[in-house]
């Protein structure tokens, strides 16, 4: 056995190899460019901290970042019948729904909770682009209409964050079908006198554009977020023009009054806080609580006590 060989220089080789580095501990803005580190992309809810780029956040992940402390319930959504149509295209539709779950680690595209945000009890349904482009399903139709039951009987407002490419193909008119179910449930809202407030983030487009996504009392969207029902291109087609510059972009959209404001994701949950608060005839939201003071045992002393003088002698 040759100790040279067995030994010294594997122990030489593992002291100047070069260490593996992890994946993915950063980003690549593709908005500017910018390499940004994981961390720092988190902390910043996947806003890029140079140009202000908002890239995709997951459902789970929006969740947390609304509720205070990150804390929330999630409320119950009635399974719907699987595959009713028995579709299939390349793949059948039951093996895409098994592959999106593995993916998201969700059971379909949306989640709905309850909770609190800057004190004041909401309930949140957000949808999931990772999901099936965030395919507006049974699933999804079902999930908002118990969103809108659940903040009926709590009393609460509801704010839902909208994400799509439209109506869930495999699905077919049962897709669809959850335009009108889904605003049926946006008006129980109405009657029942609380808020509905939609955030639309990119993408938004199809029939969830022609629904629920646009009802909301308030229509809140984050920066240049693209908005629509049909794409740029097929609405050039039909009407033979050319689109301006920016159109169906957040910002267009604003300028042109169906959105109220577009607002920084970062900035997200005081505006909504405020804007729920205004609403409901709550008091304005407390930003901070000041620390309380600390009790100091030494600092609370008695006053020393006379001694009564001698009597003379």
């Amino acid at each position: 056995m040759n100790w040279i060989t067995n030994y010294v220089r594997p122990t030489i080789n593992s002291l100047f190899s070069r260490r593996e580095v992890p994946e993915n501990l950063w980003t690549k803005c593709p908005e500017c460019g910018t390499m940004l580190f994981h961390r720092e992309l988190a902390d910043n809810l996947n806003v890029c901290t140079n140009c202000d780029h908002h890239m995709a956040i997951s459902a789970r992940e929006r969740l947390v970042s609304i509720f205070d402390g990150g804390v929330f319930v999630e409320v119950a959504v009635p399974e719907p019948v699987a595959d009713p149509l028995h579709f299939r295209d390349q793949k059948k539709y039951t093996d895409r729904i098994k592959e999106a779950r593995k993916k998201t680690g969700e059971k379909d595209a949306m989640l709905v909770a309850e909770g609190e945000m800057g004190r004041t009890p909401v309930v949140v349904a957000v949808q999931d682009f990772s999901f099936m482009g965030g395919s507006m399903s049974m699933y999804v139709g079902n999930a908002i209409v118990a969103a809108a039951e659940r903040a009926i009987a709590l009393g609460r407002p509801l704010i839902l964050f909208s994400a799509a490419g439209g109506a869930r193909m495999q699905e077919g008119i049962l897709g669809l079908m959850q335009m009108p179910r889904t605003t049926i449930a946006v008006q129980m809202l109405k009657e029942a006198g609380l808020p509905y407030v939609v955030v639309l983030t990119h993408p938004t487009t199809g029939g969830v554009t022609a629904s629920y996504a646009m009802l909301g009392d308030v229509q809140i969207a984050e920066p240049n977020a693209l908005i629509g029902f049909a794409g740029a291109r097929v609405i050039e087609q039909t009407i033979g023009e050319k689109l301006p510059e920016g159109f169906q972009r957040a910002e267009y959209l604003l300028d042109h009054g169906m959105l109220d404001r577009v607002t920084k994701r970062t900035d997200l949950k005081d505006e909504l806080t405020t804007i729920l608060r205004m609403l409901m005839g709550l008091e304005a939201p407390i930003k901070g609580d000041l620390p309380a003071p600390e009790i100091v045992a030494e600092a609370v002393e008695e006053a020393p006590k006379e001694t009564p003088a001698k009597d003379a002698k």
